[in-house]
């Protein structure tokens, strides 16, 4: 008897794992030769050494802190018991000198009104030039 050898089932289905792969390399390709933005940024270098140090006696910043105890508010050495005359002696320091640099800086026990109040302050002063100074917690 003649035996004929069985077919091999077809395989209908499609290998595109070589497919994915060539895919793959060419996004790769094209991402890396693509034309990017360089980003600058501007720097004002100066001349001399004697104007950095001009510079930097001129503009102190001023200091706020916020404390836990009576009196709340402080700029500089000088305390205040109350937000309205905070609030007077700050715009006052502040007036002449819009680009002056501020140094909050709350004690960790202090509530946060007082600094929410002073933020809100600052904003609708347009001062935008401020550093809040952080510590790290005691464990």
């Amino acid at each position: 008897m003649i035996r004929a050898q069985q077919k091999s089932q077809i395989n209908s289905s499609l290998e595109l794992t070589p497919l994915i792969d060539i895919i793959f390399i060419v996004v790769v390709f094209l991402l890396l030769t693509a034309n990017t933005r360089l980003l600058s940024l501007p720097v004002d270098i100066p001349d001399s050494d004697s104007e950095i140090a001009l510079h930097e006696e001129s503009e102190k910043p001023l200091t706020i802190s916020l404390l836990d105890k009576s009196p709340i508010y402080a700029i500089g050495e000088d305390r205040f018991y109350e937000w309205a005359e905070f609030k007077q002696a700050l715009l006052v320091n502040i007036a002449d000198q819009k680009d002056r640099a501020l140094s909050i800086a709350a004690a960790r026990d202090s509530d946060v009104e007082p600094l929410l109040k002073l933020l809100a302050l600052l904003n609708e002063q347009q001062i935008t030039n401020t550093q809040i100074l952080m510590e790290d917690a005691q464990p």
